[in-house]
């Protein structure tokens, strides 16, 4: 077994895992900041369904070069990810800035989550570990939305963290418009990710 093709097969079961995860957090995530009425969770919610369409998109090149697939196919594949993925996060800024602003204007208040707090936990700790990991097969692959794809998975520990702290002193000291400072840092992040991804579209 060549070393690229096990760094290949070490990056499908990394997607995989992505994959998997990005799905339960997603219905987690997006369930509890509709409950607590959080535009926080929600859009925390929503940016984990745009890493799972990347993961899975991922996961499908990677996958088809396993399977001796031809570069020009993975190429297309990659080019179609990335329009996909820059389209998505725009509408996750749209969101986050329109639902934000009148949250804030209406004075709506979250109500704390526990379980939104517990998934963003979860997430500063497996997301460092995943995007390690995948850095180290790249390091063979050399693929660029591999590479595009950790930079996202790395902007989620930071989309984590940012959640965390937000939904975090909602839940504990009932400051509800933390929530709302949190998302603004979170739609920071976004945009720049967004404008790598436009960047890499129009490439």
């Amino acid at each position: 077994m060549s070393l690229r093709t096990d760094a290949v097969r070490v990056g499908v079961r990394l997607e995989v895992v992505t994959v998997l995860w990005m799905a339960v957090e997603a219905v987690l995530a997006i369930g509890a900041g509709v409950v607590a009425r959080s535009v926080l969770l929600t859009a925390f919610g929503f940016d984990s369904v745009i890493e799972l369409i990347s993961g899975g998109t991922l996961l499908w090149r990677l996958s088809s070069e396993a399977r001796g697939a031809g570069s020009e196919r993975m190429e297309s594949v990659e080019r179609r990810a990335t329009r996909i993925s820059a389209v998505l996060l725009v509408l996750l800024c749209a969101y986050v800035v329109f639902v934000g602003v009148a949250g804030l204007v209406a004075r709506l208040q979250p109500e704390g989550s526990a379980l939104g707090v517990g998934v963003a936990a979860a997430k500063d700790l497996i997301m460092p570990l995943l995007a390690w990991r995948k850095r180290s097969a790249n390091l063979v692959i050399g693929s660029p939305a591999l590479r595009a794809d950790i930079a996202e998975t790395i902007t989620c520990a930071y989309l984590a963290a940012a959640t965390l702290v937000g939904a975090g002193l909602n839940l504990i000291a009932g400051w509800w418009w933390a929530e709302y400072l949190a998302a603004l840092v979170l739609l920071v992040f976004i945009a720049m990710e967004t404008r790598e991804a436009i960047e890499s579209a129009r490439e």
